[in-house]
């Protein structure tokens, strides 16, 4: 690509792409239309979600969160969190320090990561909640049994790790068309602020597959998030005593945590792909949405 623009380095867990740009020693504040040519693949470099350091807020105690992280999705709006993303942040920010352990901050909260292996991350994703109005959903229902959809997926649990999901308990994911039954489940006006629809299929106590069809960026190969609400799910529902899961996402595994708190923990890959420069027409203009 042309010069004169931000430098970024490109990533993926589980072949969930990410473009990674440092906003700590120059602020970067995309605009919407810059954040949709950077995710393209065919006009921009091609990711899930753009990615931003930042440095974290002035806090009174040195030793809080060393970068505070945005996740941008590919039609430019603002996610709450990405467990895929964070352990790639993760990763590179473990290896820019040298060090086993570092505390992130997201709009989730703050965020607990460590070394756990050769381009592995273990990463404190925060407590899960089914509150209805964290989630949150339009009006007061049972989020443990939540009526909504068809036949092929009418009951749901709807929770909440910083974004908001629903999933579906299924015999067989290949069964289920996702594609087709998810965006109408989305645009249900339960969900003000639309939601992640995941299916999930017990294997046995401690493992299950899992497919999602994530806000704004359709069927993905891997998402971190739901694989953490999906065993909290797993629980809420009897289907399991276990608080250790191994979670089949299409990409490959995840190893998700459940304390008693309700808090989770995620476990998995991340791979280095390229670096490069966005241009400059990429490079802070058009904010606003412009």
């Amino acid at each position: 690509m042309s010069g004169g623009g931000r430098a970024f380095l490109k990533m993926h867990g589980l072949r969930n792409h990410f473009v990674i740009v440092d906003g700590r020693a120059e602020p970067y504040r995309p605009g919407k239309r810059e954040i949709v040519a950077i995710c393209d693949p065919q006009a921009g470099v091609g990711a899930d979600q753009l990615v931003v350091i930042e440095n974290p807020p002035p806090r009174s105690q040195p030793s809080g969160p060393v970068a505070h992280l945005r996740f941008y999705n590919i039609d430019g709006s603002e996610a709450e969190a990405c467990g895929n993303a964070t352990r790639c942040v993760a990763w590179l920010l473990l290896e820019e320090r040298g060090a086993d352990t570092v505390t992130l901050e997201t709009r989730n909260g703050i965020l607990e990561c460590r070394r756990v292996g050769y381009k592995r991350v273990s990463c404190g994703m925060g407590k899960i909640s089914m509150d209805w109005q964290r989630i949150p959903l339009s009006e007061e229902r049972d989020t443990c049994h939540l009526r909504i959809g068809d036949g092929r997926l009418p009951d749901a649990v709807a929770l909440n790790i910083g974004n908001p999901h629903v999933v579906f308990f299924v015999n067989d994911i290949d069964a289920i068309d996702l594609r087709a039954l998810a965006p109408p489940i989305q645009a249900n006006p339960l969900f003000p602020q639309q939601v992640n629809v995941g299916i999930a299929q017990m294997l046995g106590p401690a493992r299950m597959r899992l497919a999602v069809y994530e806000r704004a960026a359709g069927l993905t190969e891997a998402c971190g998030s739901g694989a953490c609400v999906a065993a909290y799910a797993a629980l809420a529902r009897g289907l399991t005593d276990a608080r250790q899961f191994t979670v089949e996402l299409p990409a490959g595994e995840v190893e998700i945590g459940i304390d008693d708190d309700g808090t989770a923990t995620m476990t998995g890959p991340v791979e280095y792909c390229f670096s490069g420069q966005l241009p400059a027409a990429f490079n802070g203009e058009g904010r606003n949405g412009e």
